[in-house]
């Protein structure tokens, strides 16, 4: 069990300081692949734990500003009501990873009852912290089974 919790740490650790070193320099154009894969695995921790309806931590990967405009039951309310495809997503997979003006924006198609809805995630560094601002569905598209 203590080697457990000291690997837990361990990766912690590791974890914060890659991120860190990451986003240091946000410079404009596409995202670094180690950029991507820090982006793409917020915004998995986010999705899963709302499929799983664990709120307090899909609202916890929302970034810092984010928080102190929204609360947790209006995020609940705004999720429940117009993001239940991500909600009820049969799987998701990642698109393009870009920054502008020290901002992340990662295009993520959702799957959901038959369809595919094509999301825009924006995303900022606070500090050496990685957090959601939004997310926009831009396209929904039937999915097509042949």
């Amino acid at each position: 069990m203590r080697r457990f919790i000291a690997l837990c740490v361990m990766m912690l650790l590791l974890s914060s300081c890659s991120q860190k070193a990451a986003f240091e320099e946000l410079a404009d154009g596409a995202c670094s692949s180690e950029q991507a894969q820090l982006v793409d695995a917020h915004i998995s921790a986010q999705i899963d734990a709302m499929a799983k309806d664990d709120w307090e931590l899909a609202y916890s990967l929302a970034s810092p500003n984010f928080r102190s405009n929204v609360g947790i039951d209006q995020f609940i309310f705004v999720v429940s009501t117009q993001y239940g495809m991500l909600i009820d997503n049969q799987g998701y997979e990642f698109n393009s990873c870009t920054i502008a003006n020290k901002k992340i924006t990662q295009d993520v198609a959702v799957s959901s009852n038959s369809q595919v809805f094509n999301l825009s995630y924006s995303l900022s560094v606070d500090g050496e912290v990685l957090g959601v601002d939004s997310s926009t569905v831009t396209v929904s598209e039937d999915k097509l089974d042949i």
